[in-house]
């Protein structure tokens, strides 16, 4: 699957991906440290609940969205690992919740 093409000397950081602590090179992505971790895929489909996993690794796709701190929605390719960041993988349709103060009219 994933296999880094060379391996720098880099600093290593810890976060929590699904309830288990994994070491990651400080720097990376969240895509790019979910892959080094093995995870095949980062989210579930809303119909018929197909994996899927990042495509474009720039924020263009939005297959990589993940939960990162208990935050939903958040682009694991756009968004840079930092110690005790805690990562779950997204299952089914990304929730909706309108801005305070604005009327909603479907």
């Amino acid at each position: 699957m994933f296999r880094r093409r060379h391996r720098a000397a880099r600093d290593s950081v810890t976060i929590v991906i699904e309830d288990e602590p994994v070491m990651v090179a400080e720097g990376d992505t969240v895509a790019a440290a979910l892959f080094a971790a093995g995870l095949p895929w980062f989210r579930t489909t809303p119909i018929g609940a197909r994996p899927r996993a990042p495509w474009c690794m720039m924020g263009v796709c939005f297959d990589c969205l993940v939960e990162i701190d208990g935050e939903p929605n958040r682009q694991a390719c756009l968004v840079q690992v930092r110690e005790g960041m805690t990562v779950r993988r997204q299952r089914g349709a990304r929730a909706f919740e309108p801005e305070l103060g604005r009327e909603y009219t479907p």
